[in-house]
């Protein structure tokens, strides 16, 4: 299979012109590695060292500072957590180079880490001020379709009026979708590299980064947040589900964030008297992965189990609008709406100036009036900053349903 060029490299590349330390960060296997050798070869010429060498990854833990400031060249450090007393030498050789090389400071480090460093504070804390920090998510669906990666800016301006007819199947695009090791392999393959992937992960990536009691704990925990994904996220339920204390649990699930299995979609809400279910929504970081973890198969789900592949869909459009706005120009969060008297909509796409844009997710080929009454609502709390809200489906045509209100083709994602 052929590199599949990936929508982070320019903003990776932009970043470091523009500080001295740049950390790429994202779950492992989602192509670190290959991203930042890529750059070495033909944009970033840099030493590169990877810590998952036991040679290397001793001399720095030795004498952190020395391994920096020996070298004069820009320098790739491949899975950076793996050595935490790192991150405060950096600072020490960062600001000297900026006192004795300012001209030369930016683009001396380049790191990567399979743990999210802002779940970090030991870690990050030092880097404040000196560090850009891009996380690489496995492929996106445009990334492995061939689409543009506009997504984001269409839905704001609301305008699919070049929507492409796409042969790609849902289905096919969910087996693309996911890490490049697995992307489009067979159901077999895919089982076998997701258990030895969560064998390492939650085995000996988790004991470097914490100091867990029960962490045999963790793969049960993963599979009742798999069994979850898309639902509200209730702590003291999970916990009873497991056998932990509310905080316990609460930080357990912390610790799959920061491995990048998991994710939260914060709720939205305006403090203008209107109450509204302010409780996260919880989604797995890959939907083939949590389709392995509850042993479904897709195409089965899909004729079987309508209700449970909606959840599948719905855990798919979450990841591709995370990695969406990681590489995007566009800044906005990713956030959801329920209301008291259980209104709902699934992602609202929160803009720095307020603005607003709202998705709905149907997996069948079919849309009514129906599916659009949780962006009216949020459209009357919202006001002028609502700019327009679609329900992606199954279906082929963009189809009209009132003024900022379309419903839309699923495959828009990718194009």
């Amino acid at each position: 299979m052929p590199q599949t060029p990936r929508k982070l490299s320019e903003n990776v590349l932009f970043a470091l012109n523009n500080s001295p330390v740049v950390f790429v960060n994202g779950p492992r296997q989602a192509g670190k590695t290959t991203l930042v050798q890529a750059l070495a070869a033909k944009n970033y010429p840099a030493d590169y060292i990877s810590f998952d060498n036991a040679t290397q990854m001793a001399a720095a833990a030795a004498s952190p500072e020395t391994f920096l400031s020996s070298r004069k060249e820009p320098v790739i450090i491949d899975e950076v957590q793996m050595v935490p007393e790192i991150f405060r030498a950096l600072k020490m050789v960062v600001d000297n180079l900026r006192q004795t090389d300012k001209k030369n400071a930016n683009g001396r480090f380049l790191l990567t880490g399979s743990a999210n460093i802002m779940a970090l504070p030991k870690l990050s804390d030092p880097l404040v001020g000196r560090m850009s920090v891009k996380t690489l998510l496995p492929f996106a669906g445009c990334e492995t379709l061939g689409g543009k990666g506009d997504f984001l800016e269409r839905l704001f301006s609301l305008d699919f009026s070049n929507a492409k007819k796409d042969k790609t199947a849902l289905n096919d695009a969910i087996r693309l979708a996911t890490f490049p090791e697995i992307s489009g392999k067979k159901s077999r393959v895919r089982s076998e590299w997701f258990d030895g992937y969560l064998t390492t992960i939650l085995q000996r990536d988790v004991r470097v980064i914490s100091e867990l009691e029960k962490i045999a704990l963790l793969p049960t925990l993963l599979r009742i947040l798999a069994a979850r994904a898309g639902n509200l996220m209730n702590d003291a339920s999970i916990a009873r589900d497991i056998g932990l204390n509310p905080v316990t649990s609460k930080n357990y699930r912390g610790i799959l964030h920061a491995m990048f299995l998991t994710f939260d979609v914060q709720p939205w809400y305006r403090n203008i008297g209107k109450r509204l279910v302010k409780s996260p929504k919880g989604y797995l970081g890959d939907t083939l992965l949590l389709c392995h973890l509850l042993e479904w198969n897709l195409d089965d789900l899909r004729e079987r189990k309508p209700d449970l592949y909606g959840h599948v869909v719905e855990n798919f459009v979450a990841t591709e609008l995370m990695k969406l706005l990681s590489f995007s120009d566009l800044r906005a969060q990713l956030l959801h709406l329920r209301t008291s008297d259980n209104k709902e909509v699934d992602f609202v796409l929160e803009r720095p100036d307020g603005r607003l844009a709202a998705i709905e997710v149907k997996s069948s080929d079919s849309v009514s009036s129906k599916d659009f009454k949780g962006m009216k609502a949020l459209q009357d709390i919202a006001g002028n900053d609502f700019t327009g809200g679609i329900v992606l489906y199954a279906g082929k045509d963009v189809v009209p349903f009132g003024e900022k209100l379309l419903a839309v083709p699923v495959n828009a994602l990718w194009q």
